[in-house]
């Protein structure tokens, strides 16, 4: 299946994959080909997971946003998103210290995808 990862500001990740897995406000998703269609907000200061036709698993810290399945695919419209290898794990770990609550999932989120637990 086609999948979209969108962030406000730039396409961050596009290609065929055979798995996508989110957290929505009414709970956890997997979609794999051929699911039915639907529409569901994402949690702010997640993580989607993405695996690809190549074997690769892609892991993306996003914040808020939308998943959408159609019969075209899956597409993440999130308001930011960073894929593991962009994340500052040092920056994230100072942000789950922060008196702000939306900072503080961000710095989570980024944890969990870059691979370190937070």
């Amino acid at each position: 299946m086609s999948v979209r990862l969108v962030a406000v500001e730039r396409e961050v990740w596009s290609g065929q994959a055979t798995y996508v897995f989110a957290r929505t406000k009414v709970g956890e998703i997997g979609v794999l080909a051929h699911h039915v269609p639907l529409l569901a907000e994402l949690v702010q200061g997640e993580m989607v997971r993405i695996d690809s036709t190549t074997g690769e698993e892609i892991f993306a810290a996003v914040d808020g946003g939308f998943l959408s399945v159609s019969e075209d695919g899956v597409s993440i419209l999130a308001e930011s998103a960073e894929l593991r290898d962009e994340i500052d794990v040092e920056q994230a770990r100072v942000d789950i210290t922060s008196d702000d609550e939306a900072t503080r999932l961000r710095g989570r989120a980024r944890l969990r995808a870059a691979g370190h637990e937070a």
